[in-house]
């Protein structure tokens, strides 16, 4: 078998996969005809003007089979309605059209503007978002306002040619997700699900994407529909705090905005492994989403002959992004604390919002035990503190006027944490991180 014929076999696979089921499907759309109709009743009912429609993948028809599923529901208000009254509204419509007993199940999600998510079966999720039905682009006060735009482009553009496109956004989406490189949440900092969207259209296919950005060395800029002269001139229009992504992606219905901000130089670099991997020896194994294997990183280590330790950590912030963020953060903050005595060799990072209420993340680090750290002390000329660091360090010498110490470090990453957690409890209060645990 060549390798373009097992790409392809595998590609067929994935999505049989990957492709929503019919019965899903039915359920999804049962769901929505009730709630669609629900919600329009009360709208007119309490004489508000607005209208609803549906977007997100659902409506682009690129939605892929996670063993879940979230609907964005979009409300249209029309814009002689402050930024500051659409969620009150939303909640006040969804109230409205919701069973009383069923109203506790309205879970309010804080960001730029606040949304409401219904879990309507294990399955089944319904995100309702307010959205301003705005004329021009440039009236959007909220991203979400060009989400209605998004969704006809994307028709529009996928009229030629739409049965392979479809299909190959829905791998690009599938081959994200299981690198975690799918999101553009600030956890992930990777690809969201519009962004692949136009790569594929812009690339022409799923394996052509992967492709270019395999080879990628430089930041990549996309025109679609050439909405400026150059390259140049997309950089001296575009914020500047919306070209540090390696990738600028201008969206079609909206130039001055980068479709792909949100996407770190990590998380490409990492897709490009990823990518260079599958296209040098393919394998269904790279569509399939990698949990922490905790055990076999720990054998490996200890081959090795190094320490590992495992750790969970909670977040009093809201589940998803802002919680997702805050763990990541704190994850960075204490993989700095230990590089000061340890080498890191390995170590990982993983949120996920249906664990342990979307609140904890799990993590873990391989390290090896620095010989000696070099601690820099105060200049000869504080007489005082000189005489406090001699005696605090055993083993001290002077160069440049200045007294130093070389110390051994005799302790474990495990007693480091320990004592660290005991005198950092303030900062960790700060940085809203509730209790940190080792597992092992």
């Amino acid at each position: 078998m060549t390798k373009k014929s097992k790409i392809n076999s595998i590609l067929e696979k994935v999505l049989e996969r990957i492709c929503v089921p019919e019965e899903d499907i039915k359920k999804i759309n049962d769901s929505l005809r009730d709630f669609l109709k629900k919600l329009s009743m009360e709208i007119k009912k309490k004489k508000i003007s607005a209208e609803v429609f549906v977007g997100g993948s659902l409506a682009k028809r690129t939605m892929i089979n996670k063993g879940s599923y979230d609907v964005d529901i979009f409300i249209r208000f029309d814009r002689k309605y402050k930024d500051s009254e659409l969620s009150e509204l939303t909640k006040k419509i969804l109230i409205a059209a919701r069973p009383k007993r069923e109203s506790k199940d309205i879970l309010r999600v804080h960001g730029s503007r606040d949304y409401f998510c219904i879990k309507v079966t294990d399955k089944i999720t319904l995100e309702l978002i307010p959205v301003k039905k705005i004329r021009n682009p440039k009236e959007a006060e909220n991203i979400t306002d060009l989400s209605y735009s998004h969704v006809r482009y994307i028709k529009k553009s996928f009229k030629s040619n739409r049965k392979k496109l479809l299909d190959d956004v829905m791998l690009a989406k599938a081959f994200c997700y299981a690198n975690k490189c799918y999101g553009a949440e600030s956890y992930i900092k990777g690809f969201s699900g519009y962004g692949l969207e136009l790569l594929v259209y812009h690339y022409k296919g799923f394996l052509k994407f992967l492709r270019a950005i395999s080879k990628r060395d430089s930041k990549i800029v996309i025109d679609i529909e050439k909405k400026y002269k150059n390259k140049n001139q997309v950089l001296m229009d575009i914020n500047a705090a919306k070209l540090q992504s390696p990738i600028i992606l201008v969206d079609p219905t909206y130039k001055q905005r980068n479709v792909l901000a949100g996407l770190s130089e990590e998380t490409l670099k990492k897709f490009q492994i990823k990518t260079k991997k599958f296209l040098k020896n393919p394998s269904i194994k790279e569509f399939e989403l990698k949990k922490l294997d905790l055990e076999e990183t720990k054998k490996n280590a200890k081959r090795k002959k190094y320490e590992f330790i495992s750790l969970e950590a909670k977040t009093s912030k809201q589940k998803g992004d802002i919680a997702g963020s805050k763990l990541l953060k704190f994850y960075n903050h204490l993989g700095d604390e230990a590089k000061k005595y340890f080498e890191i060799k390995s170590r990982d990072f993983e949120y996920d919002e249906k664990y342990k209420k979307g609140k904890t993340a799990r993590f873990f680090f391989v390290v090896k035990k620095k010989k000696e750290i070099l601690i820099k002390g105060p200049s000869l000329k504080q007489k005082e503190h000189v005489k406090k660091f001699k005696a605090k360090n055993k083993s001290t010498f002077i160069r440049r006027g200045r007294i130093y110490s070389k110390n051994k470090i005799n302790f474990t990453l495990k007693k480091f944490i320990k004592d660290w957690k005991i005198k950092n409890k303030r900062q960790m209060k700060e940085m809203r991180i509730s209790w940190l645990e080792i597992k092992d």
